[in-house]
């Protein structure tokens, strides 16, 4: 139904190409939006980061800090203790006697404090006296006057160096204090040297997820993890200065394999950084590639720096979610605008529609009125032509079925001759037997007027199978479908050409296959479909030198019963094989055929489910193919 256009229009929309700057605008606003709303949660977020991971620290750093310089002021109870005093005073011939005395005095103090190795060292750089004495691997008479911490304290200064021994290539964290004899007006004889353990530093260390650092003065990383960052540096150094350092402080391990790359500048208020891609590959693969959050301590006990990164990935997360918020809160306020105009609009549209529907109503029923006159009429009509057209088809089918049976009765006469035939010898032979029996039987032979008698029987009988087909056939009956045996059925119709089949010398070839005798069909349509096939093959080789029939039973692909009808005649041309089943299409002589007989056939064979086909024959003539339905699944044999 179309609506007739009102007075009042609905509020139009804006003009396309303000449409679309609108739209740009719109989507830069949000765009805009998400931008700062991501920029103003990062901003935050990393601001909460670096709070924490100063927070973190500052408890790392002391721990570490309490870890490793508890044992600073151990070497200032070594330098009291007279053992000490005396063993570093006695001359060379004498220290074997007093160096007993001092190493049981540095075993029970590293006893009591719980695992640092303490030792003594002579003005050459020589261990004299050791905690660890009694264990094989001990530090007894080894040269540490390349260490660091050494040559500082022989000058007079307290020193504490990361290093890594030789002997044990254990590192630790050494505290260093001069020795004085106040017998020398204060001279210094040696050093006393603890070695704090950092085991529970590395502990600590290793159980970071996110990469952690600790660096030395020399910007060397002493722990790392990733552990395989240890002992790289921060920066590429010249190798001198490396070989340098390893063989002071590190026992000769080399130092600098790997350079971080790593710029901490600044990284003392936090700093944004990545990693470089050499170094992806040590951390795991969903941490290599993020951002990370740089914070880095100076411990002042130690000279080290303390850094640690944390993962920026939960900030950006958030900042994207309150990016996306934003955009939504955006949405929301927009499309409730929107909404809210929407529904104004639409009141109004709807009283306005109201309206617009009162008079195109109105104008609809008048249509309705004058169409449902015109449409009364016009079924009026149409019953009339279905009634006429019923009346037709009726009047079709009756004379469809005279059709048939004058093709039937055509053919029979057709068969008068042959027929005529067949039947006059056993008439004539009936007339002597008949009268010869009538003699004997006046002369008393019965047995031998029995004997004429019995013949005459036989010659009954025998024109009894003559004519039963011949009744059959012309009987005009409705199709009734039911289990056809195709050899009887095409045996019947061969009997009714019989006469001309001899007489025109036709060779007949029949092939049926095991499986495909039993098609449901009617029986009596089957063999007028049958007889039409026969007289048209016959009629085409009437001019033929060799006239050859054939017929050949099998079972389709489709599973219906086909029954090949070939002939050796002329065959069809293209244009006759395009029109062979349309009414009154012939391609006898005129006067010698309707063109109805093929239309006809396949009419009766598709009324119980059949078809019927046509082609050329291999080697040359016609062939027609009959293509029946087989026996139902649930089809039963009567019992005799």
């Amino acid at each position: 139904m179309i609506m007739p256009e009102s007075d009042t229009s609905l509020p139009s929309s804006l003009p396309r190409p303000h449409r679309v700057l609108g739209l740009l605008g719109l989507l830069v606003a949000f765009l805009l939006l998400a931008l700062l709303s991501y920029r103003v949660s990062e901003h935050f977020g990393i601001e909460s980061m670096r709070r924490d991971a100063s927070h973190q620290l500052d408890i790392l750093g002391a721990a570490i800090d309490s870890e490793v310089t508890r044992h600073a002021s151990i070497p200032s109870a070594v330098e009291l203790n007279p053992d000490v005093l005396a063993l570093l005073r006695a001359p060379s011939e004498a220290q074997d006697i007093r160096q007993v005395e001092a190493n049981r005095f540095l075993q029970k103090l590293n006893d009591h404090l719980g695992g640092p190795a303490i030792f003594v060292l002579d003005m050459t750089g020589r261990v004299v006296a050791s905690s660890d004495w009694i264990f094989s691997d001990n530090l007894l008479d080894s040269d540490l006057s390349y260490m660091p911490f050494f040559r500082d304290a022989v000058r007079g200064t307290p020193a504490r160096h990361y290093a890594v021994d030789h002997v044990r290539h254990e590192p630790g964290y050494y505290f260093a204090l001069p020795i004085r004899d106040e017998t020398r007006e204060w001279a210094i004889i040696g050093v006393a040297v603890v070695k704090s353990g950092i085991r529970e530093v590395e502990r600590r260390w290793l159980a970071q997820e996110a990469p952690a650092l600790i660096v030395d003065r020399n910007d060397v990383v002493l722990l790392a993890s990733p552990s395989t960052w240890r002992y790289a540096t921060l920066h590429q150094q010249p190798p001198a200065v490396l070989e340098r350092l390893g063989r002071q402080q590190f026992a000769g391990q080399p130092l600098g394999t790997i350079s971080l790359d790593i710029d901490l500048d600044g990284t003392n208020e936090g700093k944004v950084i990545h990693l470089p891609r050499h170094l992806r590959a040590d951390v795991p693969p969903t941490l290599g590639a993020r951002p990370y959050l740089a914070m880095a301590r100076h411990l002042s006990g130690t000279a080290w720096r303390v850094v640690v990164f944390s993962d920026l990935r939960p900030v950006g997360v958030q900042a994207a979610t309150h990016a996306a918020l934003s955009v939504a809160a955006l949405g929301c306020l927009l499309l409730g605008i929107l909404y809210t105009r929407q529904r104004r609009r639409l009141a109004r549209g709807r009283e306005e529609a109201r309206a617009m529907l009162e008079r195109a109503n109105q104008e609809l029923e008048c249509k309705v009125e004058k169409r449902t006159a015109d449409l009364s009429e016009a079924v009026s009509g149409l019953q009339r032509e279905v009634q006429e057209r019923q009346r037709a088809e009726q009047t079709l089918r009756a004379a469809q079925a005279e059709l048939v049976q004058a093709a039937k009765l055509a053919v029979l006469g057709q068969m008068a001759t042959g027929i005529t035939h067949e039947l006059s010898q056993p008439l004539g032979a009936i007339r002597t037997l008949s009268a010869n029996a009538a003699e004997f039987m006046r002369r008393g032979d019965a047995a031998t007027a029995g004997k004429n008698l019995a013949i005459v029987e036989q010659l009954t009988e025998q024109m009894g199978n003559i004519i039963g087909p011949l009744k059959t056939f012309a009987r005009k009956s409705p199709a009734v479908s039911s289990a056809v045996d195709l050899a009887q059925a095409l045996d019947g119709a061969l009997f009714l050409f019989e006469s001309r089949l001899k007489k025109e010398s036709v060779v007949i070839e029949r092939r049926i296959a095991a499986d495909a005798g039993m098609a449901w069909c009617d029986r009596n349509r089957l063999q007028q479909v049958l007889v039409n096939l026969i007289g048209n093959a016959l009629d085409a080789m009437q001019d033929e030198p060799v006239r050859r029939l054939s017929f050949a039973v099998d079972r389709a692909s489709s599973g219906k019963l086909a029954l090949a009808v070939s002939d050796s005649g002329c065959g069809f041309s293209e244009e006759a094989l395009a029109h062979l089943f349309e009414p009154f299409f012939t391609t006898k002589q005129p006067g010698e055929g309707l063109g109805l007989g093929l239309t006809i056939s396949r009419d009766i064979l598709r009324d119980f489910g059949g078809d019927l086909m046509a082609g050329p024959a291999p080697g040359g003539g016609a062939r027609f193919v009959v293509l029946l339905p087989p026996l139902p699944a649930d089809y039963r044999k009567p019992t005799p």
